[in-house]
């Protein structure tokens, strides 16, 4: 893309530019009050620089080092959006979605296993894989508390 550093972008730009999807852009928009683009005319949004500078960042800690929505949520709010910004590297390359880290495990609203959505938690491969391998350990741990409790 070759539009000058200080133009806004539409969703279809900054999109292309991060390479999500344009309806990631928009739920992003209602998990982070931070991202304000300007809506003009027929609901058009224009993304001002800085908001791209959040997506970027946003991006990069969702799937490069895999928190949670909640878990950036937290950065936000308790160091505000400098501090997500500055958490990804300058000149980085974007990251492709990997699954989630146990960097949110205080927090028991299963983000770790599940992809948020408007409508409801949808379990992404990776996740599922997970999962079953926990299973695995809590079967193994079972399996040893029996042995012991028979001896």
């Amino acid at each position: 893309m070759n539009a000058h550093a200080d133009a806004f972008r539409t969703i279809s730009e900054v999109a292309e530019d991060l390479d999500l999807p344009q309806h990631v852009l928009r739920f992003w928009e209602t998990r982070f009050t931070q991202i304000r683009p300007l809506k003009r005319g027929g609901g058009r949004r224009y993304y001002r620089p800085e908001d791209v500078e959040l997506l970027r960042a946003i991006r990069h800690l969702l799937y490069g080092e895999g928190y949670t929505i909640r878990g950036v949520q937290r950065i936000l709010k308790e160091q505000g959006i400098k501090a997500v910004i500055s958490l990804r590297p300058e000149g980085a390359a974007l990251s492709s979605p990997r699954p989630s880290s146990p960097r949110d495990e205080d927090e028991d609203d299963g983000g770790d296993f599940a992809e948020e959505t408007e409508d409801s938690a949808v379990v992404t491969p990776q996740a599922a894989e997970r999962l079953q391998r926990v299973l695995s350990e809590l079967a193994e741990c079972a399996r040893i508390l029996e042995a012991a409790r028979t001896t």
